[in-house]
């Protein structure tokens, strides 16, 4: 079994190995986990909301990027504690919410300044694109088979080397190419890393389904939530990067 199974590194095939099965009623639920996912992002969006009011009131922005830096570094550390300890999701989730929400807020407030109009759009494109796979994967349209979860895996870690890559390169003050580039090429790449972002909206409700039907603690509805949470803010993140692109050829 591969553990990039699912396309999320927070939640994948080997999520639910070693767990105790709950007796039916008892356990994790689809619909509880969107309870939970809704609850998280409610954290996230007035988390958001205070940083770019914040970062707006400021006359020197200095120390809330600082704090930004510090939020992605808590995400960061809170999502490597959660891969080995899921049990402490009920209590890690919101914060590891909270401190993205800093940070998006920050970074939402820095694109909307060069390019007016942009978040909003970002935020409608995004959830618009988790209706859709949504929908697609209820109805079967796509069907989550080992071979679509083969190629998806294999898509999304060849986009975290490179980011990997380029995030390294840049302490040499080395530019990696497509990464930054509003050229076609980079226009493409950008558009294919949004593509591979929605499809792994795929291989996480199929993971949910999977749990609910394995009879997974109802604790793990808390990090299937925050698994979800780390797929849409990839998502937003990317579109954001995309739409910026666009804008800066006008």
């Amino acid at each position: 079994m591969s553990i990039f199974r699912g396309g999320n590194p927070a939640f994948n095939e080997q999520t639910y190995e070693g767990l105790p099965q709950q007796a039916e009623g008892q356990g994790m639920t689809v619909g509880g986990t969107i309870r939970k996912t809704a609850l998280l992002l409610a954290t996230s969006f007035a988390t958001a909301a205070w940083a770019w009011w914040k970062l707006s009131s400021l006359n020197n922005p200095a120390p809330l990027r600082t704090g930004m830096f510090i939020a992605i570094g808590v995400a960061f550390i809170i999502s490597l504690v959660l891969v080995f300890r899921k049990n402490l999701a009920p209590w890690l989730a919101p914060v590891y919410a909270a401190a993205q929400g800093v940070a998006m807020g920050v970074i939402s407030a820095y694109f909307e300044s060069v390019y007016p109009g942009i978040v909003s759009q970002a935020m409608l494109l995004t959830f618009l694109i988790f209706a859709v796979m949504l929908t697609l994967y209820q109805t079967r349209i796509i069907k989550v088979t080992q071979r679509f979860r083969s190629i998806l895996t294999t898509a999304i870690a060849a986009i975290m080397v490179y980011y990997l890559l380029a995030w390294i390169l840049s302490y040499f003050r080395i530019e990696v190419p497509f990464l930054h580039s509003n050229g076609i090429a980079g226009i493409v790449f950008s558009l294919f890393v949004v593509v591979i972002a929605s499809l792994s909206f795929l291989l996480d409700f199929d993971l949910i389904e999977q749990g609910a039907e394995q009879g997974a603690p109802a604790w793990m509805e808390w990090y299937a939530a925050f698994g979800l949470l780390v797929t849409l803010i990839w998502l937003y993140l990317e579109i954001l990067r995309l739409l910026s692109k666009l804008n800066s050829r006008d």
